[in-house]
């Protein structure tokens, strides 16, 4: 675990192990850096940076890569557990990123047939 001085300039390190694993996160989830860091409302430039370990990651961060993707904040913070959340395995991730890149009558028409499956399920 490398220790960094802390982009303040206040001469505290931080600990990079947590920028890796968002790196391994998004390296999961088949994103580039550009996709990944639109959808955390990043620019580029910061989130570069955070992959190079030359900026801390704060707790909206880690937040928003919970909720956006599905990935156990638990892991992020701390490389225990899963890396996904168990509810959702990644899976929701994965749907959200294909829904969002559909047209909106296709879009429509998935989340029909997606109440279909549910009627049925409970049969």
């Amino acid at each position: 675990m490398e220790q960094i001085k802390d982009d303040c300039g206040a001469g505290k390190t931080f600990n990079t192990a947590v920028n890796e694993r968002v790196k391994q996160v998004r390296l999961a989830l088949g994103l580039s850096q550009a996709k990944f860091c639109r959808d955390i409302f990043l620019t580029s430039g910061h989130y570069a940076e955070i992959e190079l370990g030359n900026r801390r990651i704060n707790a909206r961060i880690i937040k928003l890569i919970g909720v956006i993707y599905g990935v156990n904040e638990h892991f992020l913070k701390t490389g225990e557990g899963n890396m996904f959340d168990k509810s959702a395995d990644g899976k929701i991730a994965r749907i959200v990123r294909i829904f969002e890149e559909l047209p909106p009558d296709f879009q429509d028409y998935i989340l029909q047939q997606v109440e279909q499956l549910k009627k049925l399920h409970k049969g």
